[in-house]
């Protein structure tokens, strides 16, 4: 556990004003309970609050970057920007967890690991960042670290483009739908898979992806953009 925070806010790049803020966000309850007499608050506060700017943060990108894309769509992306399993891999990625101050009792049962206390983490960072430098410095860090992986379609796991394409064929009556597996690359344990969309035989969009699933949604969204549905942005890395 590193002694100080400043690795950490030299490996983001962020210098907080108030460290005390920082430090906050990284000491949770069992720390607090276990140094009654430093007179520490813990992180939840920060919390709740982190919770609320990132939220407003996700849907304000979502709603500009997205222009097409549907109130209900929105919601079941954002959930999927925000939620717990989202949250814990950022905390990791940033290494978060070296950083969280806890007390003996919740260090010897794995803390540090515990999905629910590094997404809380996340949250109280985001929280802290906002108090110390606003709500454009939280943005932009989020511009940094979150939202790329939205344009990287990270989360099309949980869109599912190939209904929302199939709502729309049906709807205006544009015909069959046909998806088509059209090279495989790549070794056995590492397979790449490019997928095509046909409608009434017409080639429209082509994803590539780990799985024929993904592939699949990925040229699905595509094809989506193509119909002038949705904005386009980087899906095929």
């Amino acid at each position: 556990m590193a002694k100080d925070f400043k690795p950490l806010q030299e490996s983001l790049g962020i210098y907080f004003e108030n460290v005390k803020l920082l430090k906050q966000a990284f000491t949770h309850s069992s720390y607090v309970n276990e140094h009654r007499n430093q007179h520490l608050q813990d992180n939840e506060r920060l919390e709740f609050l982190g919770d609320a700017v990132l939220e407003l943060a996700v849907s304000d990108y979502l709603f500009n970057h997205f222009p097409n894309m549907k109130e209900g769509q929105m919601t079941k992306l954002r959930a999927a920007i925000v939620c717990e399993a989202s949250l814990v891999e950022q905390a990791e990625s940033l290494n978060f967890g070296d950083f969280v101050r806890l007390g003996k009792g919740e260090e010897i049962t794995g803390g540090r690991n515990r999905p629910a206390l590094l997404a809380d983490v996340f949250e109280s960072f985001i929280g802290a960042l906002y108090l110390d430098k606003g709500f454009d410095e939280a943005v932009n860090f989020l511009k940094k670290y979150v939202f790329p992986k939205i344009d990287h379609g990270d989360f099309f796991q949980v869109h599912d483009y190939k209904t929302q394409l199939q709502e729309y064929v049906q709807h205006d009556n544009l015909g069959n739908i046909v998806y088509q597996i059209i090279d495989e690359k790549g070794p056995a344990h590492d397979k790449v898979f490019h997928s095509q969309v046909l409608i009434e035989n017409k080639v429209f969009g082509v994803g590539i992806g780990k799985s024929k699933k993904e592939s699949e949604q990925k040229a699905a969204y595509l094809t989506l953009v193509q119909l002038g549905v949705l904005k386009e942005f980087s899906v095929n890395k």
